[in-house]
């Protein structure tokens, strides 16, 4: 784990003991700080017993703190703790925070950060693999991987590649990256904020915190990055659109014109790394996609088999929709549905072509049965997951793809978008075993 000087002797109350604050809980203890911590389970504030004090920062006085650490997953817009540590003068701040307090103490290294509302996830891992691959000292962490305070502190020269949510943006004030990245800005979490503007803005401050002579680089496929662009000058300015489709066809994990994005902002970042070409082409050829990520799961009887469960919104699913376009025929059969972020796929309408078939899960199942069938696309309600994998199976073609990328929240039927992808994974394991065993059955005859 992080332990720095930098905390030695100060006081914190950690709210939340999931990964990053049980993280949080550990590192500070370590580092010698007194830390009181709380979180409703049980089983969580038993993982702290020896390392921290039990209490409830809401029923406690918090002056005199060095401050209230909180999970990116506290909406401070709504929960009573945001007012009761203004009361104090204590200010409330996230893991990302304390890592950035404790640089100064670790040996040198350089940061990068990557925000986007689409794409964080895959560019991060792509940065970091390129990094690898060039030989550097590497970690990744932030919103994806283990929590950075949770990992050993990297030799010097190494490079810290986090990927950061808008909550996490929201809860630093020093976190000065060494490069900067912004890869797109569409309307999502709008439940923690005022307005779009107000989200936006969280994302901005990614360059807020920079030194002015650190790189900045920003994807401008929108009009949104477009305008933040405009206020960063220093930044460098790439787009999906210089993304040559013949190279792209060389890395197979990389597909589609959204991958065109996060490779044009990968490319960018490793030449401010000083990380050669030759570096950049052995990565973006030996990538391998994220779980539930655009992951190719299994191709049965020529039909391609695809998890992108962590595209939890319209917005996020419509370059999967896009990454296979139609030939002589639409090919995708698309399992969309969860708990809906919004009542339209207004995102997606323009790839719609590209859906031989439709199939709705979960509660949003009957209202995206509509908005599709509205739009002529061959639709089915099916409810469940296993019953949409059966029924695009019984349909799909060789050739075609069964794509599940549910443009939903999973909360209404799974623990999280990870549990939905390993359901979707287990199902088609499934088909791949009865297809073997029909292949098996052919061949003793």
């Amino acid at each position: 784990m992080i332990v720095s000087d930098a905390f030695a002797g100060k006081r914190y109350a950690v709210l939340g003991l999931a990964r990053s604050g049980l993280a949080t809980v550990n590192a500070l203890a370590a580092s010698g700080a007194w830390v009181i911590a709380w979180d409703q389970r049980e089983d969580a504030r038993a993982q702290v017993a020896g390392k921290a004090v039990l209490g409830d920062p809401l029923e406690l006085d918090l002056t005199g703190l060095d401050a209230v650490v909180v999970s990116p997953g506290v909406p401070l817009n709504r929960h009573p703790i945001a007012q009761r540590a203004r009361e104090a003068g204590v200010p409330i701040i996230g893991d990302i925070e304390l890592f950035s307090l404790a640089r100064p103490t670790l040996p040198p290294h350089r940061v990068v950060g990557i925000t986007g509302t689409n794409g964080k996830s895959t560019t991060t891992a792509l940065i970091h693999h390129i990094v690898r691959i060039a030989g550097l000292p590497t970690r990744m962490g932030g919103n994806i991987g283990l929590p950075i305070l949770a990992q050993e502190p990297l030799q010097a020269g190494g490079v810290y590649v986090l990927e950061l949510s808008s909550y996490q943006l929201d809860l630093s004030f020093h976190l000065d990256c060494d490069v900067a990245v912004l890869l797109n800005v569409t309307p999502d979490h709008l439940d923690r904020y005022v307005g779009f503007d107000d989200y936006v803005a969280s994302k901005a401050r990614l360059f807020v915190m920079q030194s002015p002579g650190h790189a900045a680089v920003i994807a401008i496929d929108d009009e949104v990055t477009r305008r933040v662009a405009a206020q960063v000058p220093r930044a460098r300015q790439v787009s999906a659109g210089a993304i040559d489709p013949a190279a792209q066809a060389r890395w197979p994990a990389l597909q589609g014109p959204h991958n065109a994005q996060n490779v044009a902002v990968a490319v960018a970042v490793a030449e401010a790394l000083g990380i050669s070409e030759a570096n950049v082409g052995a990565a973006l050829e030996s990538y391998a996609s994220l779980p539930h990520r655009m992951q190719r799961v299994a191709e049965i009887d020529g039909v391609l088999y695809v998890n992108d469960s962590k595209a939890t919104n319209a917005a996020s699913t419509a370059p999967a929709l896009a990454a296979w376009p139609k030939l002589d025929r639409p090919r995708i059969h698309w399992i969309l549905g969860g708990l809906a972020k919004s009542d339209d796929l207004d995102e997606c309408v323009s790839a719609f072509p590209n859906v031989a078939y439709a199939y709705t899960i979960g509660e949003a199942g009957p209202l995206f049965a509509r908005v599709l069938a509205d739009a002529n696309v061959p639709v089915k309600e099916c409810e469940l997951l296993v019953t949409a994998v059966a029924e695009a199976a019984a349909q799909a073609q060789p050739g075609d793809v069964v794509l599940l990328s549910p443009a939903c929240a999973s909360f209404d039927q799974f623990r999280d978008f990870e549990a939905r992808g390993d359901a979707f994974a287990a199902a088609v394991a499934v088909l791949a075993e009865a297809a073997a065993g029909r292949m098996n059955t052919g061949k003793s005859a």
